[in-house]
């Protein structure tokens, strides 16, 4: 047991390194991309043009999106507050989770396809005391339902907004479906892992062993350990998350808000630039982009946020579509990724559950709390010992140390 669970931390620490390195190599190849756009503006002559266009912007349109990028972040922690208080022992406080979200922002932005995200949260995430396959199962449910936003919001965009983005722009209507299917295939994928863990498990293991005979697998040891281990616990995570229907329904509908909030982003700048566009219109044709720049294998989703931001919103900009983009581009993703370093390793400090903390903030719980001494809790409790790190105390520390003081006098 002690080795395994030494492997599991020793396998954290090598997902963390990796991740680095991507995310530096990320940061290059953006800084390289900033470089020849400059360069681009200059050589073709639009740099006057450009630089009129951000004289005209009108500040208090531009504070107005960057309040919904911090309204997007702040949504984004709400959903994992509300996977986290489901454990009522959870060791994971809201600063832990405000680090969580930012790892999410800065290695998502820096990695193709927002690759590094999901393995730096669940880095993040053994930090606070979970074990490596419960932090996974924690950001594998917390992903589910942000997928299962995006495609959703995706899907009534295209119900309400069919007949403006045929008549805007044509047969490219199509791209929107097809960007669309592969996302909701994604979606189906993941539910069939949760939902059929046994299946995904023979069909896994078939194709390990097929590519390990064709010898096309490097380490078939560790994808074996995730077929067989990482798949039941994700399956297990989700199925008792989806026990309690109304905090699920609660996660989907605040993460519906908090894309909304980030899709909203384009309207704002539009406004800062003096042009006036339908609010809904631009709802949707954020949520296009999103979805066309998060299907690039490029860090930043470079090429697909340039195409999708100059199709969808370069007629309504106009002469300014070079500046706007601009704007759009540094409070959606370059003021961000920098932003979100300072918060990388921040940690709670909080002896007490969130759960515990919700429930006297309600007064449903006494301030003095009954001192739990079930081994189950214990186990909990000390895990510190196999991972060197903080894990939560549902009691209260003062009614702890009267407790103390009290058997001392004894």
């Amino acid at each position: 047991m002690a080795r395994r669970v030494r492997t599991r931390v020793g396998a954290a620490s090598t997902d963390e390194v990796e991740n680095t390195a991507k995310a530096r190599k990320g940061a290059l190849f953006l800084a390289v991309v900033v470089i020849v756009y400059i360069l681009y503006l200059v050589f073709s002559g639009q740099m006057g043009t450009f630089a009129a266009a951000l004289s005209t912007v009108e500040g208090n349109w531009v504070w107005g999106a960057v309040l919904c990028y911090v309204l997007y972040f702040v949504f984004g922690v709400s959903a994992y507050v509300i996977a986290v208080i489901l454990d009522h022992e959870s060791p994971v406080g809201i600063r832990d989770l405000m680090s969580v979200e930012a790892s999410g922002v800065f290695f998502g932005n820096l990695t193709p396809m927002q690759a590094g995200a999901i393995p730096s949260q669940i880095v993040r995430l053994t930090k606070t005391g979970l074990d490596p396959g419960e932090a996974g199962a924690t950001q594998f449910t917390r992903f589910i339902m942000f997928q299962l936003g995006v495609v959703l919001f995706a899907a009534l965009m295209l119900l309400t907004k069919f007949r403006f983005f045929l008549a805007s722009y044509g047969d490219i209507v199509f791209l929107n479906l097809v960007v669309f299917g592969i996302h909701l295939l994604e979606l189906i994928s993941l539910f069939i892992v949760c939902l059929c863990p046994v299946f995904v498990r023979h069909i896994g293991n078939w194709a390990i062993r097929f590519a390990e005979h064709h010898k096309w697998m490097k380490n078939p040891k560790h994808w074996r350990e995730v077929v067989d281990v990482q798949v039941q616990e994700f399956s297990d995570a989700f199925k008792r998350a989806a026990n309690d229907l109304p905090s699920m329904g609660l996660t989907l509908l605040v993460t519906m808000v908090q894309l909304a909030c980030l899709y909203m982003i384009p309207w704002f700048v539009l406004r800062a630039f003096g042009r006036d566009a339908d609010f809904l219109e631009c709802l949707a044709a954020g949520s296009m982009v999103q979805m066309v720049s998060s299907a690039v294998p490029l860090p930043g989703g470079t090429g697909g946020a340039e195409g999708g931001f100059a199709l969808f919103y370069g007629p309504l900009f106009g002469s300014t579509a070079t500046a706007g983009y601009l704007v759009w581009r540094v409070i959606t993703f370059f003021a961000p990724t920098l932003l979100a370093v300072p918060l990388l390793g921040i940690s709670s400090n909080s002896s007490v559950s969130l759960y515990h903390r919700w429930m006297r903030l309600t007064r449903r719980e006494s301030a003095a709390a009954t001192i739990k001494g079930s081994k189950a809790k214990q186990r909990r409790h000390l895990s510190t010992g196999r991972f060197g790190r903080r894990a939560a105390v549902s009691v209260d520390p003062q009614e702890l140390r009267r407790h103390k003081d009290h058997s001392k006098r004894s």
